[in-house]
């Protein structure tokens, strides 16, 4: 559970279980209130896959499904920049071209003639990206613009910048093989059994320490037998993973390793995920989202925590432009950071990110990127025509605001 759940299970005095079936009773009293978590996308998600799987046998093959992962980093990592400023109630329509900007300062400083190395390439684009949320976070709090109009001047903005920068039609290409291995590098097979075990590891310690706290503060929580039946979920997982990823998938050549993109991903999730979930800013965003004027009467500096969920926005933008730019082994002009950005919403609602603030997570951002990335893989597999894929993602999407507009009115 995250800061905000404990608190509101704290103050409502709620026991403590004491067997699975009390425990899962608890459960599934809070999915009819309408705290449904992460069930409609994961359902929806193994719904795609099953449908996909049924038109086309090559869906479910290690190829495509590794692919499919590559493939989602972008929409994954944009939707998780979303999440941060959706929770506090507002939105932010430049994060499409604001990773636009990260990759054209990662691609210009990365050039021969300049020679930066590819550590200080990246870092002065995340520097230039938070930079451009700050502004846009002080133009929205300091002054009292919208932030549908503030972050709509600036998607306008960085587009001209972009444009300048690179010239009509024009690209700049990146030759440092360590910025183009980001999404085409894969780690060894030893190296990704390795890192599985430390993550689950690390997961289990935690969650078990976690869980024997709230037991013993009377607060409510899964019984020990659930909780390693948790940790045993994830190993089983982590394992189907590295299974997954070690195949050999290559045509010409043996292809195999799990790509360290998607490891990029899962560090960006875990660190905005503990942010969110396990610190007083996240309890903060989730105060002012919730409703800003209780917040403010708490003594929460409003202005300060909307800036800042701007800027980890625009920060979380500029590694995925980073990711876009080591996929495609350039940046140019053709970049569409107009679609980027309504994927990234998309993504972040279709997830289970509230539109209304006050609800959501960073691994709602994750899931709602695999959703997006699984109807363009599976309907580029069947053929069919970019019109369709916006077709459907608007119809998925709009379920998805359904389910939230519902489960908010019953909570």
């Amino acid at each position: 559970m995250s800061v905000r759940e404990d608190a509101a299970t704290a103050q409502a005095g709620a026991p403590a279980a004491t067997s699975v079936g009390e425990y899962l009773g608890l459960a599934w009293r809070r999915i009819k209130g309408g705290e449904t978590g992460v069930l409609p996308v994961v359902g929806g998600l193994i719904l795609v896959s099953v449908l996909f799987q049924a038109l086309d046998g090559h869906f479910l093959t290690a190829g495509n499904l590794v692919n499919l992962l590559v493939q989602a980093a972008v929409f994954a990592l944009l939707s998780m920049a979303e999440v941060f400023v959706l929770l506090l109630g507002e939105i932010d329509l430049s994060v499409g071209f604001v990773a636009g900007i990260g990759a054209v300062v990662l691609a210009w400083l990365a050039r021969p003639q300049f020679g930066w190395p590819w550590w200080a390439a990246i870092g002065a684009a995340l520097v230039a990206t938070t930079l451009i949320g700050l502004l846009h976070g002080t133009l929205i709090t300091r002054i009292g613009l919208p932030s549908f109009v503030v972050t709509l001047g600036g998607l306008l903005f960085w587009q001209g910048v972009m444009l300048f920068v690179l010239g009509n039609g024009g690209s700049i290409q990146i030759q440092d093989p360590v910025l183009n291995a980001i999404t085409s590098g894969t780690l060894s097979r030893p190296l990704g059994w390795a890192l599985m075990l430390v993550v689950v590891a690390v997961f289990g310690v935690v969650v078990w320490r976690r869980d024997a706290r709230r037991r013993g503060s009377g607060l409510v929580a899964p019984p020990g037998a659930l909780t390693l039946a948790k940790i045993a979920a994830l190993l089983v997982g982590g394992a189907g993973l590295i299974l997954l990823a070690n195949a050999d998938r290559g045509m010409l050549a043996p292809v195999y390793g799990l790509p360290w993109v998607v490891v990029l991903v899962l560090g960006v999730l875990v660190v905005w995920a503990y942010l969110l979930g396990r610190r007083r800013f996240g309890l903060y965003v989730y105060a002012v989202g919730g409703n800003a004027e209780a917040a403010r009467r708490a003594g929460i500096n409003l202005a300060r925590i909307r800036t800042a969920g701007f800027v980890l926005s625009s920060l979380t933008a500029g590694i995925a432009g980073i990711v876009y730019a080591s996929r495609l082994r350039s940046i140019s002009t053709s970049l569409d950071g107009g679609t980027l950005v309504l994927y990234a919403v998309a993504g972040a609602v279709i997830g289970g990110t509230s539109l209304f603030g006050g609800r959501g997570k960073a691994l709602h951002g994750v899931l709602g990127g695999l959703v997006i990335a699984a109807i363009d893989n599976g309907m580029g597999l069947l053929g069919f025509s970019a019109a369709a894929k916006y077709v459907v993602t608007a119809v998925v999407l709009l379920v998805a605001v359904t389910i939230d507009a519902v489960a908010r009115r019953r909570t």
